[in-house]
């Protein structure tokens, strides 16, 4: 969050003019994104902000809202009839998208973006799915017995770190390509303090904990960017090098992100089960993360080998 300055008491207050960039559609990398990011989340959460802008809703707001939406699935799924409930479950979380996008959006277009919001919306997303992760496991419970919460607790797990890996490799990516430091390059820095105390320094440090388990190699690729700064040729070749290797990286990435998740949901419940949603998070997407963690091992030492 940030705060205002004081007013001139004498004399009425206006707005301040936003920059123009920040009421210019942020464009992300094209290879991050996949179909349904880039032709319809990310537009319709740059609309959504856009009309919020004019509102008082905060961007922190709107990551309740997004919460929200992943609750109201879960109860959709749990309290509605087949297909009724399937359909209305899977179009809300498909809407969180929107939603977790447009906070971000918002909080760009009114100059409120804060390292607090971000931890905000990072809250807002994992306690929202831990309550539906609750709802399907109790809804299992009564097809399967306790077996189900075995099942949900795996899963519940398997969500947060395959959701740490891709986000890690993602920020990474940027910090390569882009140069755009993350939490792993400023949080040491004064004006991100509010990060580093209490339950959200505890969360921060949790989070970080968990991305160097399941990062592989890659910190070492961040430690030689960080070298690079003020060697442009160097920098430069890790850049082509690492531009080189995104077409595999991130591929399988787009693959074990959230986007998948709420239509593989929706597809298990529309089956009658959340059995197979859960299945395929705790052994379909694992499999699938020991391979994305191979795959940037290798080319983490392909880059390395240039740096």
């Amino acid at each position: 969050m940030t705060t205002s300055s004081q007013a001139d008491t004498s004399a009425p207050s206006r707005p301040r003019p936003r920059p123009a960039a920040a009421l210019t559609r942020p464009m992300r990398p094209r290879e991050l994104e996949d179909g349904l990011n880039y032709y319809l989340y990310h537009p319709l959460a740059w609309r959504l902000a856009r009309v919020l802008a004019k509102t008082p809703i905060s961007p922190n707001a709107v990551s309740v809202v997004g919460a929200c939406h992943v609750v109201a699935a879960g109860v959709a799924y749990a309290a509605l009839p087949w297909p009724v409930g399937p359909a209305v479950g899977m179009s809300l979380h498909m809407a969180w998208h929107v939603w977790d996008g447009a906070d971000g959006d918002l909080a760009r277009i009114t100059g409120k973006a804060s390292p607090i919001g971000e931890m905000v919306d990072g809250i807002c997303d994992y306690a929202s799915h831990v309550v539906l992760y609750l709802i399907l496991g109790w809804l299992l419970h009564f097809q399967i017995g306790g077996w189900a919460y075995a099942l949900m607790w795996g899963a519940g797990f398997s969500h947060i770190i395959q959701a740490n890996h891709v986000e890690v490799q993602k920020r990474s990516y940027q910090w390569w390509v882009y140069n755009k430091p993350w939490m792993r390059q400023t949080r040491s820095n004064a004006d991100n303090a509010a990060t580093r105390r209490g339950i959200s320094g505890a969360l921060v440090g949790l989070y970080m904990y968990v991305a160097g388990k399941f990062a592989g190699n890659t910190p070492l690729i961040d430690a030689a960017v960080a070298a690079a700064q003020n060697d442009p040729a160097r920098l430069a070749a890790i850049q082509t090098a690492a531009r080189a290797e995104a077409p595999r990286l991130l591929g399988i990435l787009k693959i074990l992100g959230p986007n998948p998740r709420a239509i593989v949901l929706g597809l298990s419940m529309f089956a009658g089960s959340a059995a197979w949603y859960f299945l395929w998070l705790i052994v379909g997407l694992n499999l699938l993360l020991v391979v994305s963690i191979a795959m940037h091992n290798a080319a983490a030492r392909r880059i390395l080998a240039v740096a």
